[in-house]
């Protein structure tokens, strides 16, 4: 999932429905997915199936 992202991504969650997100600053949860905190960006990676355990998805990326 860490494949060919933008530079600028800190963070990634995928959503209950599926829906990858990256985040710029480390996003919020909410009733069934996850929202920008409004200081940073945010762009829509990938879809893949529903996630009962979205909320164990939060991810920071490590940048080497």
């Amino acid at each position: 999932m860490t494949q060919n992202i933008p530079e600028w991504i800190q963070w990634i969650a995928q959503d209950e429905d599926g829906q990858w997100w990256g985040y710029e600053a480390e996003p919020h949860e909410s009733e069934r997915g996850w929202y920008e905190n409004e200081v940073g960006r945010l762009i829509r990676l990938n879809k893949e199936d529903q996630n009962p355990h979205w909320r164990l998805s939060l991810q920071r990326i490590i940048k080497t």
